[in-house]
């Protein structure tokens, strides 16, 4: 039996994807598959309805879906799912309360626009956190201008709400330090890979990332490595990240979607919701990772 997320918040996140069918309506089957194939590597939670699952080009019946359905799949795991992106705030209040029936363990409230603007957003999340009863992390998403929050900021809603952690995105070690000095008993969650390692030393202890989302059991070595006192090891398992970084940063997300294809869930098309597709020689190169990755031992 896993232990509530608010007693085991560090560790891997892994992102969840969206698959789509050729009509762009989402392939709910497939997504199944795809939560257990997520669910077998390793990891102790997982962050659906996210950025890297298009969530701002779903609608909430279709975040809501998807979160019920990793909920159901999750076994042991923690979920968390983002829950502010509503345009009213009136929306929000009814989207927290229809998320945190899915059966997830923890809801992720964006910056939005707020970044700025500290006593505006402690009074967003404030507001927010009162209809539910789960944790709440917090997520700088680049899909609104202004999502970057300062140490200074974030140390607020860490005091003054019930926040357990943040996914940065500053891409900074000033950034990632700044919210370490101030993050109490939460956890300061990367997303950057060039700093993962620096970040670890510095003290942090998990990941939500982009590869993630193809590839968690990266990650889960590097973790389990660092935080086991492995360094040399953590080190070699950090090249391989950056590796896998570099082979899914052009056209991601649709090139992650064609990586976890070729690991077996044949449901997923390269494709997303904005139409984005890659080219017969981008498939390739991909194709020549994954039989590099495959033969080396790092994936299926």
């Amino acid at each position: 039996m896993s232990k509530p997320l608010s007693e085991n918040i560090e560790g891997i996140y892994p992102l969840m994807l969206t698959p789509f069918n050729d009509d762009l309506t989402i392939d709910y089957k497939t997504y199944e598959e795809y939560c257990d194939f997520q669910v077998s590597k390793g990891t102790a939670h997982l962050f659906c309805v996210c950025g890297s699952s298009e969530m701002k080009e779903l609608t909430l019946d279709e975040r809501v879906k998807l979160a019920t359905l990793t909920a159901k799949h999750k076994q042991d795991l923690t979920i968390v799912a983002s829950a502010n992106l509503e345009s009213t705030q009136e929306k929000r209040i009814e989207e927290v309360k229809r998320m945190s029936q899915t059966g997830v363990d923890g809801l992720v409230f964006t910056v939005r626009d707020m970044g700025d603007k500290p006593d505006e957003l402690v009074a967003h999340v404030k507001e927010l956190e009162s209809y539910t009863d789960l944790p709440i992390f917090m997520y700088e998403y680049p899909g609104f201008d202004n999502h970057l929050i300062s140490g200074d900021t974030y140390g607020r809603l860490v005091r003054e709400c019930k926040i357990k952690g943040i996914k940065d995105t500053t891409c900074t070690m000033e950034g990632i330090t700044a919210k370490l000095a101030r993050k109490g008993d939460s956890v300061v969650i990367q997303a950057n890979m060039p700093f993962l390692y620096k970040a670890y030393e510095a003290g942090s202890r998990g990941v939500m990332a982009t590869p993630t989302s193809c590839g968690a059991q990266y990650f889960q070595r590097f973790h389990d490595a660092f935080v086991s006192g492995d360094k040399e090891k953590a080190k070699q398992y950090f090249y391989d990240i950056i590796n896998l970084d570099d082979a899914i940063d052009n056209g991601f997300n649709v090139s992650a979607k064609y990586l976890v294809y070729l690991q077996g869930v044949k449901g997923f098309k390269p494709i997303n919701r904005s139409k984005r597709t890659l080219s017969p020689a981008r498939l390739e190169s991909l194709r020549a990772y994954h039989d590099y990755a495959k033969y080396m031992g790092l994936m299926d």
